[in-house]
């Protein structure tokens, strides 16, 4: 019983994170790329940590147009995928598909993703540590290792120490004030003695989190001081208007919830990158290459620790 509520917890997560974050790695591939392997997975650290995972797909080139059962079979199945912690131990990671899971649990979590689970027609398959083996702690260090047929991919993150943010208000919009919406701002406390990397992602009441245009920032500007900045409420990527009169703020009334995160430098360099590629559209715009820690193929092995905060949007 136990074993099943994890992985119907993790079933939920890996569908959430595929479905609706936003969160996998987009990389632009001419049409003579070859196979190219893209890995996106994570680590976290922390009370409010999700189990480690990594989804794993092949590049396609940058104009194709797939349907859902072409958009399926770009998820390597199959793969050996596991992690080695700072203390050698290994934890191999369970492969779970959405169309391999009990009919039950596929619509456990359908109900709580809000969808029909009949509508869900991408089979999205994750490697998952299903039973939270890895012991997952601030300063370690993780190596993950993924063998894919005779082809070997490997990659390394740290799990930097955690700076919580020191607190959370909501201040009246600047420029033309909207009385329905406010603007959320925090405060930290950089610690002098180390380099610190942080990325943030928002959410409205009970919907996922998701990260905004420019989610990571670094401490240069700030070392060591106590420093006050606003967090900018994350929109969908996938085509929501933008009215540039709300954007970036929250409802009054509404719950606002803040997933805050430290994490390390190249899995910051990789965030800065895909960002910066996200802006920089257009004709005229420049290419910028996407940082990656993955040996032998694409993508992001990275470590968070993080902590989670609410807080009702006050009234007018």
């Amino acid at each position: 019983m136990e074993l099943m509520n994890r992985i119907k917890k993790a079933a939920w997560l890996i569908m959430a994170f595929g479905i609706f974050s936003c969160e996998e790695p987009f990389n632009p591939a001419g049409p003579d790329t070859p196979d190219e392997i893209v890995i996106e997975g994570y680590i976290e650290a922390g009370v409010a940590a999700r189990p480690a995972y990594v989804l794993i797909t092949r590049a396609i080139p940058f104009f194709s147009e797939l349907s859902a059962e072409e958009l399926s079979d770009i998820y390597v199945r199959g793969a050996d995928v596991r992690v080695r912690d700072h203390e050698e131990n290994i934890t191999v990671l369970t492969e779970l598909c959405w169309q391999d899971l009990d009919p039950q649990v596929r619509e456990l979590v359908a109900q709580q993703l809000g969808i029909p689970s009949g509508q869900i027609a991408v089979n999205l398959c994750a490697y998952v540590d299903v039973s939270n083996s890895i012991n997952a702690v601030e300063g370690g260090r993780y190596e993950l290792d993924v063998m894919i047929d005779d082809k070997r991919l490997s990659a390394s993150t740290t799990i930097p120490a955690h700076v919580p943010l020191d607190s959370l208000w909501f201040e009246v919009p600047r420029g033309e004030p909207v009385d329905s919406l406010a603007e959320l701002w925090c405060r930290i406390r950089d610690p002098l003695e180390s380099e610190n990397f942080y990325r943030y992602m928002t959410a409205d009441n009970s919907e996922n989190f998701r990260a905004g245009f420019t989610s990571v920032t670094d401490d240069v500007f700030f070392n060591g001081q106590s420093f006050n900045f606003p967090l900018t409420r994350a929109v969908n990527g996938d085509g929501e208007d933008v009215d540039p009169a709300s954007f970036g703020l929250f409802v009054r009334g509404d719950t606002a919830r803040i997933r805050w995160l430290n994490i390390d430098e190249s899995h910051y360099n990789f965030w800065s990158t895909l960002e910066a590629a996200r802006t920089r559209q257009g004709p005229f715009s420049s290419y910028v290459r996407i940082a990656s820690n993955i040996q032998g193929g694409l993508g992001i092995w990275g470590g968070y620790s993080v902590s989670e905060y609410e807080l009702v949007v006050p009234p007018q």
